[in-house]
């Protein structure tokens, strides 16, 4: 398989696991003595190649049983350095198993079980990822729920796929969730009226506290209607009463009457007197009494 298309395995199967069984960065692996011995063999960066399988930070562990195989291969070639290595790069894993109680060491089989399923109840509670090159350890370790596996072969790192018990488990979960969805439909509340009288209801709601049961059934009668939209009343031109037959009739005889009143008016009143308007030049005409005074004044002038 080519490397881009095996990371890209790598990357979707700890999504899964992550998903799952819970695992977070820093992935906590666990490594056994044969292969953290076949990765110094190969002369292998194995912190940086984890961080390149798993997609992610991880923090290297050993546990005490695994360093004293370490100490009991010695001899062997490259396996100073796995000690050293172990030593500075990895955290110290306490299995419990001390040698004053264990003289010897127990084997990678029984040591990794017991720290990664304390309580023998196939969960891997602590959500460890093994490092295993023994396959008949991997294959017992596999019974074990929630259980990444890498292994070491041909200087190559290899992820395993996810085992059927842990496929198992997820399929369950999955459809556990789904079937919880589909009996709660109501997830999302949907937006019965403008949003202007949503967010005073959400005001409403944080200052009263939660709603009685009535006003909840009462907003979820209400419902947005759809269809053809009204055109804007400010934009249309009002309509005019229809004008019906007796509405003519009356309108004919207020105009009647206001007819015959406009005639008494003008037979009733009298006529007005028009009045000359003198010139500048003419000279005012005297007044009867200053007539009749000078009468006689002519004629006292005849005598």
């Amino acid at each position: 398989m080519p490397r881009a298309k095996r990371s890209k395995q790598y990357r979707k199967l700890m999504e899964q696991f992550s998903m799952g069984f819970g695992f977070r960065v820093p992935y906590q692996v666990l490594v056994d003595a044969d292969f953290i011995a076949e990765a110094n063999k190969c002369k292998m960066d194995l912190v940086r190649r984890l961080e390149d399988t798993l997609h992610g930070e991880v923090k290297p562990m050993i546990t005490q049983c695994s360093m004293r195989h370490l100490y009991e291969r010695k001899s062997e070639p490259g396996v100073e350095a796995a000690i050293e290595q172990a030593k500075t790069q990895f955290e110290r894993r306490r299995c419990g198993h001390h040698p004053d109680e264990y003289p010897k060491p127990l084997s990678a089989l029984e040591c990794i079980q017991s720290v990664v399923d304390p309580k023998n109840n196939a969960v891997n509670k602590h959500r460890y990822v093994c490092a295993i090159n023994d396959d008949s350890v991997r294959a017992s370790i596999r019974q074990i729920a929630g259980t990444p596996l890498l292994f070491i072969r041909r200087s190559v790192m290899i992820m395993e796929p996810m085992a059927t018990v842990s496929a198992k488990i997820r399929s369950k979960d999955e459809k556990s969730k789904f079937r919880a969805e589909l009996k709660t439909p109501a997830g999302k509340r949907k937006r019965d009226d403008d949003s202007d009288d949503s967010d005073e209801d959400r005001d409403q709601e944080q200052v009263t506290g939660k709603l009685t049961e009535a006003e909840k059934s009462e907003k979820r009668k209400k419902k947005k209607t759809y269809g053809r939209k009204e055109p804007n009343p400010l934009a249309v031109k009002k309509k005019k009463p229809p004008k019906s037959a007796s509405d003519g009739k009356q309108s004919k005889a207020l105009q009647a009457n206001e007819a015959a009143t406009t005639e008494t008016d003008q037979t009733t009143a009298p006529k007005r007197k028009r009045r000359r308007k003198h010139k500048a030049g003419d000279i005012p005409t005297a007044t009867s009494s200053e007539q009749v005074v000078a009468v006689p004044n002519a004629s006292n002038a005849e005598e």
